[in-house]
């Protein structure tokens, strides 16, 4: 390796950035590499070779429409930088760097000789593409030129400067960049207070509506189904699952955990992040919905004791029933009974804030906190 090389690696290792790394089909010598210069433990979270169609399918969820493009490239760069997220609990300056080509073989190949690049960061994705002339090197050549060209968007991300490319005339380098936000980093860092992940894992920015069934899912099990079933069924109205990362007695949630839980739930059920702990705050968040609460939350909403005393119970209750929302509570099994709304000792002028969920349309008796100790 030439000494100019050698020394954009080392300062790569030295510039703070984490990375995940996929590639299929060229880049390998990128990996051998960065992995040369002493430091690579600084820098490379995870490499994976995605060389067959089914392990690039399952990176993405799908087979790609086409395995060399950009669109393939920004997808493999999204999921990279997603593992990276996690493999780094949200460490600053993590990067997702993916490789897609088609080089030389030992077969004719009707399409062109190429390569599409990307890198993702907290930024945006950037691209970077190049046609190489057929037939003008070796398999060993055009695996090096691809490699120089990885470690160059690499080194861009890095907020440096390669070498320029050992390019023969004709060829040229096409580069793209598309903004882009991490919504669960923003919200971790404070700066959203709310983020829905939809089903496909898709986050955003986006007002929820109906029903609220807020919990720490810890794990997801059946009981938290059959409940959003049952309210959906009693409400007529859909019900939206939602995660606190900040929790009033608890450490807030990392992005590693975060994602973990959120595993729970992709290609299933839409959820709701947000930084609200308390009921008075999703009132705020949620105007007009309803939330789905078990009779223990129930019972510690209108305990005084919660709040400091009965006068700033109810406040909060009133702040919660000027945005329009309300509770739908479940029965618990609680002391060999089952006790319900019934139960409870709602003071009279917020009677109209809670809404009982039938027996007979609920009933598990359940919770993640026993699921965990059966786990141990």
């Amino acid at each position: 390796m030439e000494p100019v090389l050698s020394d954009l690696i080392d300062r790569i290792h030295h510039s703070g950035h984490k990375l995940v790394l996929e590639y299929a089909g060229a880049g390998s010598q990128a990996l051998f590499w960065l992995h040369s210069v002493a430091g690579s433990s600084r820098t490379i979270l995870e490499a994976t070779d995605r060389y067959s169609a089914a392990s690039l399918a399952g990176l993405l969820g799908a087979p790609p429409a086409s395995a060399v493009a950009p669109e393939t490239a920004h997808a493999m760069a999204e999921a990279a930088y997603r593992r990276a997220m996690r493999l780094s609990d949200g460490a600053a300056g993590c990067l997702g760097l993916a490789c897609t080509a088609a080089i030389t073989t030992d077969r004719e190949r009707r399409g062109a000789n190429r390569c599409w690049i990307a890198a993702r960061e907290r930024g945006g994705v950037t691209t970077a593409g190049l046609e190489l002339r057929k037939g003008e090197r070796t398999r060993e050549g055009e695996e090096e030129v691809v490699s120089r060209l990885l470690l160059g968007v690499l080194a861009a991300a890095c907020g440096l400067e390669a070498p320029a490319l050992p390019l023969l005339p004709g060829e040229q380098v096409t580069t793209g960049h598309t903004p882009a936000r991490d919504p669960i980093a923003d919200l971790l860092d404070g700066n959203l207070s709310l983020v829905v992940v939809r089903a496909d894992g898709r986050a955003g920015v986006e007002p929820v509506a109906g029903a609220i069934l807020s919990g720490s899912f810890n794990p997801l099990h059946a009981g938290h189904e059959y409940l959003a079933l049952a309210a959906e069924r009693t409400l007529g109205t859909p019900v939206t699952f939602e995660l606190a990362v900040v929790n009033a007695d608890k450490p807030p949630l990392g992005y590693a955990e975060v994602d973990r839980r959120l595993a729970q739930f992709r290609g299933r059920f839409p959820v709701a992040l947000s930084r609200a702990p308390l009921f008075v705050e999703k009132a705020a968040l949620y105007p007009g919905c309803v939330f789905v609460v078990g009779y223990d939350t129930a019972a510690r909403l209108v305990d005084p004791r919660y709040y400091g005393g009965a006068a700033e119970r109810d406040a909060a209750l009133a702040q919660i029933a000027a945005q329009g929302c309300r509770f739908l509570v479940a029965g618990r099994l609680a002391g060999g009974v089952f006790r319900t709304l019934r139960d409870i000792a709602v003071p009279p002028a917020f009677a109209g804030l809670f809404l009982e969920l039938p027996e007979s349309a609920f009933r598990i008796d359940l919770s993640s906190t026993e699921l965990r100790a059966r786990r141990a």
